[in-house]
């Protein structure tokens, strides 16, 4: 299937809608690679026994994994939760998500500092350099299920915008004046 994106309208309408331009602006894996965003199409069926997911997590050295159910039955604080989420920030470290099951919007600020929609579902593994602004959501269906996967021990301090100051955020714009 392939993972979709695209440029984001700038309507301050319910987070969770798909906010396409009219019309679309596509965004390719390719023009997300140039910003450093991966991603992998895996059996999210198979999960604690994929072979594939083994290899991965072996070449990028994610050691550490655990799995978020993100529905207002089963994560205390729902709707703060939500909010805090969407807040735009960065982390110091990679984000790496894999989709286990429902549906879910990761957005990122392009070069030219618009927001880009990825829409993920069921098997998508996405992972985010550090550095890059950032924010995530759920769509219209409520929930997701997500491993989330991290080299060495978990890091879950996220740095609002602006941190345009901060080592990384320089690091990454580096990197994208290279790409």
């Amino acid at each position: 299937m392939g993972i979709s994106a695209w440029y984001m309208d700038s309507s301050d309408e319910d987070q969770r809608d798909p906010h396409q331009l009219d019309p679309n602006q596509p965004v390719s894996a390719e023009e997300l690679q140039r910003l450093g965003v991966f991603h992998w199409e895996l059996n999210a069926d198979i999960y604690e026994n994929d072979p594939e997911l083994e290899k991965i997590r072996k070449e990028q050295g994610y050691s550490y994994m655990d799995i978020i159910t993100i529905h207002k039955d089963t994560l205390p604080n729902y709707e703060d939760k939500l909010k805090m989420f969407f807040e735009e920030h960065l982390h110091l470290d990679d984000e790496i998500r894999y989709i286990l099951d429902g549906q879910s919007y990761f957005d990122v600020r392009g070069k030219d500092e618009r927001w880009i929609r990825i829409s993920m579902s069921k098997g998508d593994l996405i992972t985010l350099p550090a550095g890059i602004y950032h924010r995530f959501t759920l769509d219209h269906t409520n929930y997701t299920k997500a491993m989330r996967l991290f080299v060495g021990e978990p890091v879950w301090k996220a740095y609002n915008r602006p941190a345009d100051d901060s080592h990384i955020r320089k690091k990454y714009l580096d990197f994208l004046q290279d790409s």
